[in-house]
């Protein structure tokens, strides 16, 4: 048997081996420590027994208390659905198109809005509702059926094309070109006078040719002015906000197929509270009128 070597400074127990001279010291850990280690070690064994620890091949085990994160969430969920239950009846029962828009309930449908946006909205419009090609950007004053808040209540709750919705907005511009209503050269024409009048383009005898074709053929939806007409859903040509694009490509496009963007009627998803909050919200995005 090896004789114990001790260290003569400290009077440790020495490991046995040395480089150069230094040897390790066999100190014991300290008392504390090794309490905490075996607190650490029993309390483990103890959590593992109490909540779901333990990956199995399809589940984890659910442990003797049977707690788990998403029953806490349902049970935080259903308490704040209890504690929001009357502002969400009060907001439900609100006429949105006339609510005071300093009172305490608008501003809480707005809030409520906004989570509501991000949920269902985003996805197209964007997180900030800026839109983006096909998505209407829902921060600017350029509306296809209206911006207050009673046109915004009946676009979101109807949507837009909808074939199962009796009530939804519908409009249907005619596909000029696919359609043969109008010539290649007739539509490069018209493609003219609408970048004229949007000053993209200057005064040309094809935008010429294209202000009588325009009027005959675009100015009942899109007005003489080419204002647009929110009754019809037309948009306004004359400025720079464009929903597929205002370059002579995209409006080529345009003019030829035509343009059948949808939007769901979420009346039918949604019910009448969030429908509400969601109103309020886009109609504060500073948009709407």
């Amino acid at each position: 048997m090896t004789e114990k070597k001790i260290d003569e400074a400290t009077g440790t127990e020495t490991k046995g081996h040395e480089w150069d001279g230094i040897e390790e010291l066999d100190t014991p850990l300290p008392r504390w420590w090794l309490w905490s280690f075996y607190a650490c070690i029993l309390f483990a064994i103890g959590y593992s027994i109490a909540y779901p620890a333990i990956p199995l091949l399809d589940r984890a085990t659910t442990g003797l208390l049977g707690w788990t994160s998403q029953g806490e969430l349902r049970q935080e969920m259903r308490a704040a659905d209890t504690a929001n239950a009357a502002t969400r009846t009060a907001i439900a029962s609100a006429d949105i198109a006339t609510l005071d828009p300093h009172s305490p309930l608008m501003q809480a449908a707005v809030a409520g809005g906004r989570a509501a946006f991000k949920v269902n909205c985003a996805p197209c419009h964007g997180a900030g509702a800026a839109g983006s090609k096909g998505y209407p950007n829902l921060n600017d004053d350029d509306w296809l059926w209206g911006g207050d808040r009673a046109a915004i209540h009946a676009t979101i709750l109807h949507g837009i094309r909808q074939p199962d919705s009796s009530t939804t907005r519908m409009s249907q511009m005619p596909a000029f070109g696919r359609d043969g209503i109008l010539k290649p050269e007739e539509i490069q024409d018209v493609v003219s006078y609408v970048r004229l009048i949007s000053r993209q383009e200057g005064t040309s005898p094809a935008a010429q040719r294209g202000a009588a074709l325009f009027a005959a053929n675009c100015a009942a939806c899109h007005g003489a002015d080419a204002h647009g007409n929110r009754e019809l859903g037309a948009p306004k040509l004359t400025d720079a906000i464009w929903l597929y694009g205002g370059d002579r490509e995209a409006l080529t496009t345009t003019i030829t197929n035509a343009r059948y963007g949808v939007m769901p009627a979420w009346g039918e998803k949604l019910d009448a509270a969030t429908i509400n909050m969601l109103t309020a919200y886009v109609h504060s995005l500073g948009g709407g009128e």
